[in-house]
Order: C-alpha cells, then structure tokens, then sequence
C-alpha cells in the first residue's frame, strides 16, 4: 500500500449505504458529480462517484466530498481528499471559485481526470467546448479582455489625481456663451 493510500485510509468515515441522488437541474451551482470506471474482480467494471455540494459547508467551512461505488455511499471526507480504490487514489481538491483537481492517479502511471457527469456545470462546459471549439475559445478571450480591461481601468483611477480636498478643482472650467 502506497504512503497516500495509507494515510487516506486513516482519515476515511464508513458510508452509510445510501442511493447516489440523480443530478438534476437546479443543482448546477452547488453542486459536482464526477464519474470513473475501473476494471474490479473477475472482469466486472465498477463505477465509482464523486460528489462535491459546494454550498453544503461544514461548522469549520470545510467542504465534504463523497464516495459512491456503484450507486452506494461508500465514505466521506473533507477537503482536500483522498481515496483509496483499486489500484490507485482518487484526488480530489477545490479552490476559492470551484474544482480545482478531481483526478485518478493509479499506483504506476500517468493521473487522469474523472468524467464529469453531463448534466452537471463541468459537463455542460466540456461538451460545449467539445462542439463548438472556435465559440468556446472566443467566449474565453474575450473573459480575459473584460478582466484586463477592468484592471486596467482600476489601476487608471488608483494613480488620477483626487478631486476631493480643499472643494476647488485643480483645472479650471471656462464656459464662453456666444
């Protein structure tokens, strides 16, 4: 048993058995689910699921991410997490504005990521980029340009001279009527 198995071993609640909940529509914000299928015993494929409710915080504002293997609730446990299953661990980890790692690393080779579940936000945006490649890179340059477009405006105004003050403006305003 490799280190990171062992030590995720250690931290692992038992699940209580229940159904993996189908996603649905309105659980696009708080909600991820993602899916991996692995080859079990006597050939049979298991299907694990990682489930993340964002907004489902803890009292110490951690986060609880959730393990089913075949539609059953396996463990939980808190950001950042790592499960042990065979012939590998499942890393999970997020930042401050979503997911930020969700990936199967076997014990010898190369970690890949986990298949989003299609109805959820990931998903949407993989299969959108998958369909419409030149959209999908054209929405996100011209995010970057917003971005760079505001911080610029902002460091624009940090270095203006204020108007505040005395009440007198710096410049003066003539106005000529004809």
């Amino acid at each position: 048993m490799a280190w990171k198995q062992w030590a995720a071993s250690k931290r692992l609640k038992p699940g209580d058995g229940r159904e993996l909940q189908r996603f649905r529509w309105w659980q696009l914000p708080p909600r991820s689910l993602f899916w991996l299928r692995l080859p079990g015993a006597g050939g049979h494929a298991r299907l694990h699921a990682v489930d993340v409710r964002h907004w489902a915080r803890l009292d110490n504002s951690k986060i609880r991410v959730h393990l089913f293997l075949d539609g059953r609730h396996v463990t939980g446990l808190k950001m950042p997490a790592v499960f042990p299953v065979d012939g590998g661990v499942i890393e999970v980890a997020m930042s401050d504005y979503g997911i930020r790692r969700c990936h199967y690393r076997p014990l010898g080779g190369q970690p890949r990521q986990l298949t989003p579940d299609p109805a959820s936000a990931e998903g949407r945006r993989a299969r959108f980029g998958a369909r419409h490649p030149g959209l999908s890179r054209a929405i996100g340059i011209g995010s970057v340009l917003l971005l760079v477009i505001g911080v610029g405006l902002n460091l624009s105004l940090t270095f203006l001279p204020s108007r505040s003050g005395s009440g007198r403006s710096n410049r003066r305003y003539i106005c000529r009527s004809g």
